[in-house]
């Protein structure tokens, strides 16, 4: 195998990674009365800081009361589960023509940076605990890691692939 080809196939190993990963976080949007029900009753089996499941049935009595009075408020969230495989799908253009296409990796470490100050000033606003807003912020951090990798092993191979000045003539004729 070319060095040029197992770059390619490790950029396309971590952008799957990342789309398995965007894909999953969107996908639990949707079930989220069921999921806080589920992690109540696993927490209780658990030892697990009070904090933590005072904070889940906190939330799963605000979802239980949302989806039995206002279910369409939960509409927001089939929304956001909505845009996480908008994204994905996204992430094709890099996997098929990475070099082409990195702005698409770029914006998908923005995004992932953005996470941040999102969950620092909409967290508190919206009374959401510290310690979980840092939750919140991880998934930013933890995301822009393959994006990061993926972005210079894309660079690597835009190196590889560059046109040399000399050889531009002789592609000109």
């Amino acid at each position: 195998m070319s060095d040029r080809a197992a770059l390619l196939k490790g950029i396309r190993a971590w952008l799957v990674l990342f789309v398995i990963c965007l894909v999953l976080s969107g996908a639990t949007a949707f079930p989220l009365v069921h999921e806080l029900r589920w992690t109540e009753q696993l927490l209780s089996h658990l030892p697990a800081p009070h904090a933590l499941t005072d904070w889940i049935t906190r939330v799963r009595q605000g979802l239980d009361t949302a989806d039995a009075d206002y279910p369409f408020l939960l509409y927001g969230t089939d929304w956001l589960a909505f845009a996480h495989l908008v994204i994905a799908v996204a992430f094709y253009g890099p996997y098929r023509d990475p070099v082409r296409n990195i702005w698409v990796v770029e914006f998908g470490m923005i995004a992932c940076a953005g996470i941040v100050p999102l969950a620092l000033i909409c967290g508190p606003v919206r009374g959401i605990p510290f310690w979980w807003s840092v939750i919140d912020m991880a998934f930013g951090v933890f995301g822009v890691v393959p994006l990061y990798v993926v972005r210079r092993k894309i660079k690597r191979l835009e190196a590889m692939t560059a046109v040399t000045p000399e050889a531009a003539p002789a592609l000109a004729t």
